[in-house]
């Protein structure tokens, strides 16, 4: 894992590493079937337009990715906060 991301970039939603000498490439729909979880909506959050979301939706989702669900309200989410699995997803 450490040297995944060691060596991983990210260009044009596309993520690109290489681990004992393999090349991997994958993008938000590939890893969300690796992972068996939704990929819908990577486009929305990569633009960051988040008018497509309610104040309470904001919220849910800062909680959840801030791992804080006492938060009151929706804010910018360190990648420090985040599991190893959204910091690999987003």
């Amino acid at each position: 894992m450490a040297e995944f991301y060691a060596n991983y970039v990210v260009t044009s939603a596309v993520v690109t590493s290489t681990v004992n000498g393999h090349k991997l490439c994958f993008n938000a729909n590939d890893l969300g079937e690796l992972l068996g979880v939704p990929a819908e909506g990577f486009d929305v959050y990569v633009r960051e337009d988040k008018s497509v979301l309610s104040v309470k939706q904001l919220l849910e989702l800062t909680q959840r990715l801030a791992q804080k669900p006492n938060l009151t309200e929706p804010r910018f989410v360190q990648k420090e906060e985040m599991t190893h699995l959204h910091r690999l997803q987003f």
